[in-house]
């Protein structure tokens, strides 16, 4: 049959949750986290590149982050882009050394924080529904062009349909754990 493949399905499903597991290490929690810097970009040689390309990452204390910088010309470039990232960092330079202290939450930044994991997860659903309408799309399709029985398709659907939800329920009890990390103090 054309155009429908479970497999196929549910390995995109399993990509936006993917995505969201991504997008979580880049939140803040209060402890340190190598992932955080993640996201940040550096403008290095005439291009942006992502810190972990100009440096080591490392977590040597709970609260701390520090970047080695590989050429230590970079380092002005690396404290900047830090500084302007908007996770509210203050990185203390040392040569080719950039120390980055995380500062523990207050009650507004976890808030903040909380619902922008909130909206990260809303955009994996809606992933994981997109797909669920792609799947749906090529098993009409597939039964209007007489490629299977309409008893398949019910079955085909069926389970779309559990696929899609479980992948939604992974997604909310991500969110749960994440939520919870955040606001804990």
């Amino acid at each position: 049959m054309s155009g429908f493949s479970l497999k196929d399905i549910e390995k995109r499903m399993d990509g936006a949750v993917d995505a969201l597991r991504k997008e979580f290490t880049g939140l803040r929690t209060g402890r340190a986290s190598a992932g955080l810097l993640d996201p940040i970009k550096v403008d290095a040689y005439g291009s942006l590149t992502p810190i972990n390309q100009v440096g080591t990452v490392s977590t040597p204390e709970a609260r701390m982050l520090s970047v080695q910088v590989w050429d230590r010309n970079l380092a002005g470039a690396v404290d900047k882009a830090i500084r302007n990232s908007g996770l509210g960092l203050n990185p203390v330079m040392e040569g080719a050394l950039i120390r980055i202290p995380i500062p523990p939450l207050n009650e507004e930044r976890r808030a903040e924080l909380a619902k922008t994991a909130g909206g990260y997860a809303e955009q994996a659903r809606i992933a994981v529904r997109n797909v669920r309408r792609d799947g749906m799309d090529a098993l009409k399709k597939a039964e209007k062009d007489n490629e299977i029985s309409e008893d398949e398709h019910k079955k085909l659907a069926d389970q779309v349909q559990k696929a899609t939800d479980n992948h939604i329920a992974v997604i909310d009890e991500l969110l749960k754990t994440k939520q919870e990390e955040i606001t804990q103090v």
